[in-house]
């Protein structure tokens, strides 16, 4: 479930023939010259008003299921999550993941699993809400064992997906699995992990995610790019482009579809 940052971006993941795909958070806030989830101080993050508009082009710029980076549901309170939640159904998502991280620390577990029981009610039944928890991925004095015990308290609560970011070896993946009473998504890509998909299909994994690498390493092509043109007057990058007719073709077909 390769993840988008922006209408142009689905339609070739989705081209590509993956069966569901989801938005970036990060990806999204990176095209917005804006950064994600543990901010330096003073820095400037994405509105949900602007999230939401750059989730709705993505959503209705294909016909697989989207699922929705919906980072802490904009807000601690319970209610607030809950509209963020409904908002998500009305730009036409099909599911989307709640963290239990504010920006600064986890939420208190009471409170995180009030909010998952409140993001359940507004979701409704068709809605594949997915409840994430941070611990692991801010290496905070959080245990793999408290990781897990929080995962599973929101899978009481209603999630039907689980998701602990920051695990990049096999092992404890399989533990993961299998003490997680719920279907575990894993996102690939994340520093230099070396982790495939058959590795973790292998392991028990339900879903696969990137987050945001994609986004990540698309910059980083535009970045050396810009180096190779400024240092050396060379255009060697541009053998990788894709031709504007086959762009063109692409998008008319995703725009008449």
């Amino acid at each position: 479930m390769p993840n988008a940052w922006d209408a142009g971006s689905a339609v070739l993941l989705a081209a590509a023939g993956f069966s569901a795909i989801a938005t970036t958070s990060a990806g999204i806030a990176f095209s917005l010259a804006k950064g994600d989830h543990t901010l330096p101080d003073g820095a400037p993050g994405v509105s949900r008003e602007d999230m939401f508009e750059r989730i709705q082009q993505i959503a209705g710029a294909v016909d697989v299921p989207v699922s929705g980076d919906l980072e802490d549901g904009y807000g601690a309170a319970p209610e607030r999550v809950a509209e963020t939640i409904t908002l998500a159904r009305e730009a036409g998502l099909a599911g989307g993941n709640i963290e239990d991280y504010d920006g600064h620390e986890l939420y208190d577990v009471e409170l995180a699993v009030d909010r998952i029981v409140a993001a359940r009610e507004a979701a409704g039944a068709d809605f594949v809400l997915t409840a994430r928890t941070d611990g692991q991925l801010l290496r905070t004095p959080t245990s793999l064992a408290e990781s897990i015990e929080r995962a599973n308290r929101f899978r009481a609560a209603g999630a039907d997906c689980l998701y602990v970011p920051g695990v990049n070896d096999l092992d404890t993946i399989r533990t993961i699995v299998r003490e997680v009473d719920s279907p575990v998504n894993v996102v690939i890509g994340l520093g230099s992990s070396t982790l495939t998909v058959p590795d973790l299909l292998d392991a028990g994994v339900k879903r696969i995610s990137l987050g945001g690498s994609i986004a990540r390493a698309a910059l980083g092509f535009i970045r050396r790019s810009a180096e190779e043109l400024a240092t050396h007057g060379t255009i060697t990058f541009a053998k990788d482009q894709i031709p504007q007719s086959e762009l063109n073709e692409l998008f008319a077909r995703s725009a008449g579809r």
